[in-house]
């Protein structure tokens, strides 16, 4: 990038900042009042995208302080892709060190669930294995058994209860009763669906993401929680249409 660049870039997003030189209008003149209306006009682009990628966070914040907070963000981390669905990967680590923001500890937490969110709508195709082929293995063979899931199977955890406080937020009010949760995110036919995972069942799944075989991946679950039932989680995988290919 040249040094023109560098310094366009960095004024863009600092009101604090002159107006780069060469910047002319068609007078000859100095663009001042050209380029402040061009640099608000790219900041509030930028805080509208924040305010469409985090929803859940905006809501619980209120409008005015969202946007004020997303200024803030913007100027501080400036995109670095065109690709404006993935801006903001930074926005759960930024508001951990939000001082204004640290009346609400979840806020992080929920900001990465929205992210996660993101991840698994955007990711891409993958067309489900037929779940019948798991029937034709011997039960030695099935252990053995290793499975790459699908792209858009994303799993969450969080110290929080991020997930029942974005459904508080998005969907209906309801009594939040948890403390850490553990979610698994699937997206079928284009709509995120979200399903509430057991600490056991979340490292099963780890496991198998992390193509460990089905035998270590159930040991992951019993080192949770003795009473994990691996019948259950294969349930789960296969009403879920999260397995994408069988290795055997």
């Amino acid at each position: 990038m040249s040094a023109f660049q560098d310094t366009f870039t960095s004024a863009l997003l600092d009101p604090a900042q002159p107006t780069p030189n060469g910047l002319i209008d068609p007078n000859g003149r100095v663009a001042g009042k050209r380029f402040d209306v061009y640099r608000n006009n790219v900041v509030h682009s930028l805080i509208d995208a924040m305010g469409d990628a985090f929803p859940a966070v905006k809501k619980i914040v209120g409008e005015d302080f969202f946007d004020a907070m997303a200024g803030v963000y913007v100027r501080a981390h400036p995109p670095k892709t065109p690709m404006m669905m993935f801006y903001g990967q930074d926005f759960p680590a930024f508001l951990r060190g939000f001082g204004p923001a640290q009346s609400l500890p979840y806020l992080p937490d929920v900001a990465a669930l929205e992210l996660a969110r993101r991840d698994c709508y955007h990711a891409a195709d993958a067309d489900p294995a037929d779940a019948m082929i798991l029937t034709t293995l011997a039960p030695e063979a099935l252990m053995e058994t290793r499975f790459e899931l699908v792209p858009s199977a994303v799993l969450f955890q969080s110290e929080n209860p991020a997930h029942s406080i974005w459904q508080f937020n998005m969907v209906e009010p309801f009594q939040i009763t948890a403390t850490h949760e553990w979610v698994l995110l699937t997206r079928p036919e284009m709509d995120v669906m979200a399903h509430n995972l057991d600490a056991a069942t979340y490292a099963f799944l780890r496991a198998i993401q992390n193509n460990e075989t089905l035998a270590i991946s159930a040991d992951a679950g019993l080192a949770i929680d003795p009473k994990f039932d691996l019948s259950t989680a294969i349930g789960l995988m296969m009403r879920t249409q999260i397995i994408h290919q069988v290795k055997s």
